[in-house]
Order: structure tokens, then sequence, then C-alpha cells
């Protein structure tokens, strides 16, 4: 029996991204733990918001785990103290109730002095495209390389992650190991009777077709590029379709806004923003396609949503979006929009092409469950307790 502690400091009351990957992970261990050798901590931070004002609580989707650990400093303090080892670890890892294994899940991990270490590197955008990212983001680089000192294992979200990990930090392929996603939802999540109440909230006419996308707005999602496959289709082809942005403003918008204002079609586009869950599933079942055209991804967990809830789907041929994709999207290049467009009008206009990569996604996605990702994690906790 050993004890693993996971940091779930990432987890905010609207998760996205690394968020919904700690929910997610948390939920799928304890389940887990219930069954095998291991016991599951959770330490959570409080912001540095709620620190000054006392708030010290953790998230109510916490409150359910038997074993949770509070560690009485704001997050930037603690990534301050953790920049190098320091005597204050023993009391990090008495504050964690000393496991075997401590894991940070969000591009850090404390230096221990007993427990051993795994951290989580999703993605090295700030990296390769350092144009992509925020300036909180580009500080990643030296706090990544500043944990990898005392990293004992890397936990990554793709093969095509590890890949660059290896190759922009020159991390032995042996400390790495890739454990897939998977969606927030099962082909059996349409809840029609509580959408149809939703649908009010929403402005969006559902006789409409459109085509979708889904994810932050933000540069590295190419946007621009859709845009302008959107707007090729409209004049050269006539298409009826609307194109729907579903997605919270991230980094560097307003290009992206511009280029709308730009578009003849501007009417036709449509940005709505953070959605529920039910209402996102809704737009993805009904959408003609999903288009996703972005120019890096760690893992591309909308793709893998799409599929599972039965939208074909279009998709770029880098990074790792081949690999979750398969065989069951049509891989475009991004930097393309005319080469885009085309792929877009092939699935609209062939409805055997189209209810082809319904059915292949749809079987694609089965391959992919929290379940399994939690199984992998602790095949890789397992190997550092050998």
């Amino acid at each position: 029996m050993f004890k693993v502690v996971v940091d779930a400091t990432p987890l905010l009351p609207n998760p996205s991204g690394v968020g919904l990957y700690v929910y997610h992970l948390i939920h799928a261990l304890h389940t887990l733990s219930l069954q095998e050798d291991f016991d599951l901590g959770i330490v959570y931070q409080p912001s540095l918001k709620n620190w000054f004002l006392g708030n010290l609580s953790f998230p109510e989707s916490l409150t359910q785990y038997p074993n949770r650990y509070l560690l009485p400093l704001p997050v930037r303090v603690s990534n301050l103290l953790a920049s190098l080892p320091n005597p204050l670890l023993s009391y990090f890892e008495a504050k964690f109730g000393d496991p075997d294994i401590v894991h940070g899940t969000n591009y850090a991990v404390y230096p221990c002095r007993k427990s051993l270490t795994v951290m989580n590197i999703y993605d090295l955008t700030f990296i390769k495209y350092p144009d992509y990212v925020n300036s909180i983001v580009r500080t990643y680089t030296q706090r990544v390389k500043q944990s990898l000192k005392w990293t004992d294992l890397v936990i990554t979200i793709s093969e095509s992650s590890k890949k660059d990990i290896v190759d922009y930090l020159n991390v032995e392929p042996e400390r790495i190991v890739a454990t897939p996603l998977a969606s927030r939802y099962d082909s059996t999540d349409l809840n029609l009777d509580l959408m149809g109440q939703e649908l009010k909230t929403v402005n969006y006419d559902f006789s409409k077709p459109y085509i979708l996308f889904v994810s932050t707005i933000e540069p590295r999602k190419n946007l621009v590029g859709l845009i302008s496959a959107f707007n090729h289709l409209k004049q050269n082809y006539k298409i009826d379709h609307q194109l729907v942005l579903i997605g919270q403003k991230g980094w560097r918008y307003q290009p992206i806004f511009e280029e709308i204002e730009h578009s003849p079609w501007k009417e036709q586009i449509h940005h709505l923003n953070y959605l529920s869950d039910e209402m996102v599933a809704l737009f993805y079942s009904r959408a003609d396609v999903f288009a996703y055209p972005s120019h890096y991804e760690g893992f591309g967990l909308p793709v893998l949503e799409a599929m599972t809830l039965g939208a074909p789907v279009v998709t770029s041929n880098t990074s790792s979006l081949p690999e979750v994709a398969g065989d069951a999207a049509l891989l475009v290049d991004p930097n393309d929009s005319f080469g885009l467009a085309e792929a877009i009008l092939q699935v609209i206009s062939d409805s055997q092409l189209r209810q082809m990569l319904i059915q292949k996604g749809k079987e694609r996605a089965k391959l992919y469950s929290w379940e399994n990702t939690a199984k992998a994690t602790l095949q890789a906790y397992r190997t550092l307790m050998r």
C-alpha cells in the first residue's frame, strides 16, 4: 500500500483545460483507490485573493473526498518557496501527510526530501509558440526547467507532447509517461428536457445549419483561418450554414473579432461565451461539421468531445490532433484556409462521407475514458514505487 497526494489547486469554479483534467482525474483515481492498493490524498491552496480574505475553504467539488490537505499559502508564495530546495520542504511534506508520491498537476511540483515527485506538462506552447500565450504562461519555461531538476516522473497527455518534451527540454523518454485524456461526455449525455429549458437562454436559431468551433478564443486556435474559410465557402459556394464559435475570450482575441467585423457575412457568425456542459453538448450533437483547425495542441479535447456526441470532424494534421482523431476525421494543413474550406464543404455536401465520419468518430471515442486515464496514471505511479 502506498500513498499519493494530488494537487487540486487548478480546480476553479468554472473549470476548463487543466481544471477539467484535475477534476476528472481525481474522481477517477478516487474510484480506483477503493479497489486498488493505494491511498489518495488531495492538497489544495487558496488563491491570493481568497488568502487575503481569509477564505481557506476547499471548493465544493472536493469536499466529497476524505483525505484533504490544505496548504495555507497562496500559489504565488508557494511557487516562490518551491523554486529551489529549502528548509520548508519538510513542512510541505508534513502538510501533505508524508505521502510516498506528490503529484503536481500544473507545470510544477514541490521539491521534496522523502516523497517521490510527479509533474504534469500538458504541452509546450509556451516554448514552441510563445506568441500564442500570455505573459504569465511565458514564465512557465523557467518554472518547468527548475521543477525538472527534482521531478522523478513527467506525465503528459499525448505521444506528440512527449516527443516535444524530449526534444525541447531534453528529458529522457523513460522519465515521461503519456496518459491520454477523455471526454467530459458520453454518447448518452443528451438530456433533451434540460436542454429544452436552457434553449431560451441561448441566442441561436437551431433551424439554421451551422459549422461549429468549441474552445478558447485565442490565436493558437486559428480562428482567423476558420473565418477566412467560412468567407470562402459563402462567396464561392453560397452555403446556407452559419458559423458558431463557443468559448471564453482568451489571450489576444481582438484580431479575431476584427476579422468577424470585416466579414461580409458577419451577421452569420455567432460567438457564444461560456455555456453549460448541456448546452455545449447540444451544439455538438446538432452541428453539420465540427471544425478545429488549431495550430498546436497537447491533446485536442474538443475533437474527442465532438466525436463522442456525433459531430463529424475536420481538424489539423499537426501536433497531437492526428493521434487523437485517427482515421475518424478529415485532416488539413491549418495554414491553408482554402484546403480547410474544401474539407468542410466535403463534409456538409456529401451525406455518405458525413455518416461515415460520425460512425468512425463514435467508435474512436470509445477508446478513451477517464477510467483508462486513471489506470494509466496509477501504472505510472507504480513504476516509481518499484
